[in-house]
């Protein structure tokens, strides 16, 4: 049986951590080790008035206290990767983003003052001692409030708060067929602000050897070696004086994807002190000072004609930037906005995204990295469309939608889907959704006093990498003697069950046993090249390099095998793991061919797909809303996948399960609350930032629908986000559609009790 036939496999990766035996930053130890504390702003914005350092340097076990003014000079900067014009077409402004700021602060959680000490507890009471005086000015969190007249700058360099002012798209077709459109839909939508919260907060730990002068840095982290990259620039040193290493990461989401303060300021302390520094985020902590991720406010309008069929879409964002741009701040907002185009045949589009700068932590990729955000946008204004023309949500989608015959289907905003049948897709979750049937399960509950709704969205997402730069991806192959193989490769795991897929993938093709093939990765010492575990990329750009490279491991084999069974290499086929002469039983197994007399099999490829999937589904989420208190339950929840081809049934199940479970939370619960008036941080610890918990999920049902791609060997497509890309617009839908007897047409996220009962109220109120 071929690995393509998606078996489902138990994770190899579990039984280490089952009992114990992972390996985190938190487990790793060194000799020596002291400890970094940062001491933060405790305002949104303001002038330091005064920082004195003195007491806190003599405090009992104090190493190292730095200010901005001790940083050395050679640092440089964080800057985005992504830079757009700024207003009316100039460069878009870089803020300094260095490990302390100096002069002002510009958020709640704002570095200022690094501390280093033998202890923990030395580092804090040396904190307790540093005065910190700031003369506090006004403060703006809010993307629309920043770009009102009058709102305070974040940074006097950026008129009008406007970082830059990004546009996709034909404006004028977009705004002519709107003009004659039969039907108009306008809606203003809010996306929330939210945080990645892995149960691993952020940890790092950082040696320097003076000898070498070489630095090391143990940091859980999805790219090891564009890390090192950024780190590199930053400390202002050569890429082979740095190394990072990645063992375990209990989850990253995006969020552990970029180069953070800490980092710098713990590789700084290292050399300053001579020791090992460790720095360990507290919870709260990780509230302030890990990026943030989603927030925007959206104006969106929907041409359609009197048929139901799109004509146009016009999207227009204001996002929030935060303070500060990180190397992945400004992506989220711009580099996936190809999917407002969703699975429909929409003639024009226009989307302009205005990047805002607030008094709030930056702005970074959450698992999606923008895709769920223009997929919510697209599916959301859908359902309205619906509910405008009086027609089944399904139905309008069946009206629109791309069809496998109309592949490759180039969209209005540049992308071409290579393969796909979404309206099949569709229709399999109908069916086993039992779409029909749900006005009677309405009804019923309805006789219990519950509103019951029921929301669809077909989500695509770009996968893979940008299209036109998939992004290469490193693998290596080596073959010891004993026929064990050794696999290097450059996308370590955080979670995802990489060694379990592509141990049984190599098994299948080599006829090796899957515990015979150590993976070594996440270690940029141990693997010379990488880009990295992000963008839903593993399984297609990993995956492709590994079968290369497997390839030519199987060439030379071929050869040996040749030479062993002194036939001619022409005359041998592969079969089920050996090498056997065409028309006898002779025959000899991969192992005893690597066991064999010669130079050790290895082969390396560092390569590309021919360029990015498209994941597609439908989600099908039907929900309980209790009148009396808002309380949402899910009641059912059903997706149906295209992955492309299913590498393990299981491990794409846990990805969408993981995937669903945080779309629900955003849909439901989950926002970080700056106060307006204020600047502070009102959702800085689980107290207050609410997560779902497994009680809040009924079972979910998960099938696949594969259509395999031709962009990469394998057909496969990618499954990392495709759960959170669909669960967003699902469960606003449904709420929607249950709130809809009551005429409320909508409700922003996240729909938590208390903005579910108040528009419950409010609608009585204007029914009566």
């Amino acid at each position: 049986m071929s690995y393509r036939t998606g078996r489902s496999q138990f994770r190899l990766e579990d039984g280490p951590l089952i009992r114990g035996q992972g390996r985190y930053v938190g487990d790793r130890r060194a000799s020596g080790e002291a400890y970094l504390l940062v001491v933060r702003s405790p305002v949104a914005a303001g002038r330091i008035t005064e920082l004195d350092v003195a007491d806190a340097r003599q405090s009992p076990g104090v190493l190292a206290v730095l200010r901005a003014a001790d940083l050395p000079p050679e640092l440089v900067p964080f800057e985005p990767r992504l830079r757009h014009p700024g207003p009316d077409g100039a460069p878009m402004f870089v803020p300094p983003y260095l490990p302390l700021t100096g002069g002002a602060v510009r958020y709640v959680g704002d570095p200022v003052v690094a501390i280093v000490a033998d202890t923990p507890a030395a580092a804090e009471a040396a904190g307790e001692l540093v005065r910190l005086e700031i003369a506090e000015t006004e403060s703006v969190v809010d993307p629309d409030a920043a770009l009102a007249k009058q709102a305070p700058l974040v940074w006097s360099e950026s008129a009008g708060n406007l970082a830059f002012r990004f546009e996709r798209g034909d404006r004028p077709a977009v705004e002519a067929s709107i003009a004659k459109a039969a039907h108009r839909i306008s809606q203003r939508l809010e996306i929330s602000r939210v945080i990645a919260a892995p149960i691993e907060t952020r940890s790092a730990l950082a040696e320097y050897d003076p000898a070498s002068g070489r630095y090391s840095l143990a940091v859980g982290t999805q790219s090891p070696h564009r890390m090192a990259e950024a780190l590199s620039i930053a400390m202002g040193v050569s890429l082979d004086r740095l190394r990072v290493a990645s063992e375990d990461t209990g989850g990253a989401f995006g969020m552990k994807n970029s180069p953070y303060p800490e980092y710098v300021l713990a590789l700084l302390a290292a050399r300053l002190v001579g020791r090992p520094v460790r720095w360990d985020s507290t919870r709260v902590e990780s509230f302030m000072a890990d990026s943030h991720s989603r927030e925007q406010v959206v104006d969106v309008t929907l041409g359609v004609d009197q048929d139901g069929r799109f004509l146009a879409l016009d999207v227009r964002s204001r996002a929030s930037l935060g303070a500060y741009l990180g190397p992945m701040s400004t992506h989220p907002m711009t580099a996936n906005i190809g999917g407002l185009a969703g699975v429909y045949r929409t003639p024009a589009i226009a989307v302009t995204v205005e990047g805002v700068f607030t008094n709030t932590q930056n702005m970074a990729p959450y698992r999606g990295a923008g895709r769920p955000e223009a997929t919510y946008l697209i599916e959301r204004m859908v359902d309205l469309a619906a509910h405008h023309l009086g027609l089944d949500a399904a139905e309008i989608r069946r009206r629109n939608m791309v069809t496998p015959q109309q592949m490759p289907y180039r969209t209005p905003l540049g992308l071409t889907y290579d393969c796909g049948d979404f309206p099949a897709v569709l229709q399999r979750a109908l069916d086993q959704a039992d779409w029909e049937g749900f006005p009677t399960r309405r009804a019923d509950s309805a006789a219990r006093g519950q509103l019951r709704g029921i929301g669809l969205s077909n989500p695509i997402e770009i996968a893979g990498g940008p299209p036109g730069n998939p992004m290469p991806e490193f693998a290596r192959i080596e073959v010891d003697e004993a026929g064990d193989l050794v696999v290097r490769l450059g996308s370590g795991d955080t979670g995802q069950g990489h060694r379990t897929t592509f141990a049984h993938m190599l098994a299948d093709r080599l006829g090796v046993a899957p515990d015979s093939i150590r993976f070594l990765s996440g270690d940029t010492d141990l693997v010379p090249r990488g880009t990295g575990t992000f963008g839903s990329r593993t399984s297609s750009a990993a995956g492709t390099a590994l079968y290369r490279a497997t390839d030519e491991i199987l060439e030379k084999a071929l050869l040996r095998a040749a030479s062993r069974l002194e036939v001619a290499a022409d005359d041998i086929e592969f079969v089920d793991g050996s090498f056997r002469v065409v028309g006898t039983d002779r025959s000899i197994s991969f192992p005893d061919v690597a066991k064999g007399p010669g130079e050790p099999l290895s082969a390396e490829n560092f390569t590309s797909t021919e360029g990015a999937t498209y994941p597609n589904g439908c989600h099908v989420c039907e929900v309980e809303i209790d009148t009396e208190t808002g309380v949402t339950r899910i009641v059912s929840y059903l997706v149906v996948d295209d992955v492309g081809t299913v590498l393990n049934h299981a491990l794409v199940k846990g990805q969408i399960h993981g995937g669903v479970a945080q779309g629900v939370g955003q849909a439901l619960m989950e926002r970080m609350v700056y106060s307006p008036e204020s600047g502070q941080l009102l959702t800085a610890s689980f107290m207050d930032y609410a997560m779902p918990r497994a009680d809040d999920f009924p079972a979910l049902d998960v099938t696949s629908h594969p259509v395999p791609t031709a962009t990469n060997p394998l057909g496969a497509k990618g499954v990392g986000e495709a759960g959170v890309v669909g669960a967003l617009p699902a469960v606003i839908n449904a709420v929607c559609n249950a709130l809809a007897p009551l005429g409320i047409a909508h409700i922003d996220m996240p729909a938590t009790p208390d903005r579910v009962w108040h528009a419950i109220q409010a609608a009585k109120r204007t029914a009566s």
